[in-house]
């Protein structure tokens, strides 16, 4: 295969795992947590409810997350730009790499939510759903979900302005 083929294939995974990534945060924040909040409000088909949708959302994502760093690594690699590991002797080697700081805020926060916030939001569903719980331990943990899933949708814009300028260059 030449590197046009190759590099079309990664561009189309790239694209595609974009749009489910920083598309389903989008619509999640955007869309579905604050209509199913207003219909369902504190009933325990709303925890249940937000509960699936993560539980959904968290291997796409992971797997989109997986997909746009092979398929980033493999445009990045057939780039002329590109003149090796941290060689940052041109615009586009700069901004290439705000684009991987930003990228790495949005793992850290990814990171947190996957393995702080969401299984202690699950517990504490499960507890309030089953009347043993703490609807405001709920609730606050719930706004940190919503925290970081916003700073993630920030972030991921960042990376979009940044792909974007790098495509100009």
């Amino acid at each position: 295969m030449d590197n046009s083929t190759i590099l079309a294939i990664s561009l189309f995974f790239h694209l595609l795992s974009t749009v489910v990534w920083i598309g389903g945060l989008l619509i999640l924040t955007v869309l579905v947590w604050p209509e199913t909040r207003r219909a369902l409000e504190n009933t325990p088909t709303l925890y249940t409810l937000l509960t699936r949708l993560r539980q959904r959302f968290a291997p796409l994502s992971g797997l989109s997350l997986a997909l746009l760093i092979v398929t980033g690594l493999t445009q990045m690699s057939l780039d002329p730009h590109y003149e090796g590991i941290l060689q940052i002797n041109n615009t586009w080697s700069m901004v290439l790499l705000l684009k991987h700081v930003v990228i790495g805020g949005m793992a850290l926060a990814g990171l947190a939510m996957q393995y702080a916030v969401a299984p202690a939001l699950e517990r504490a569903s499960l507890l309030v759903e089953r009347g043993k719980g703490d609807p405001r331990e709920w609730a606050r943990l719930r706004q940190r979900e919503i925290w970081l899933t916003r700073l993630n949708l920030l972030l991921g814009v960042l990376v979009l302005a940044f792909s974007a300028w790098l495509g100009a260059l």
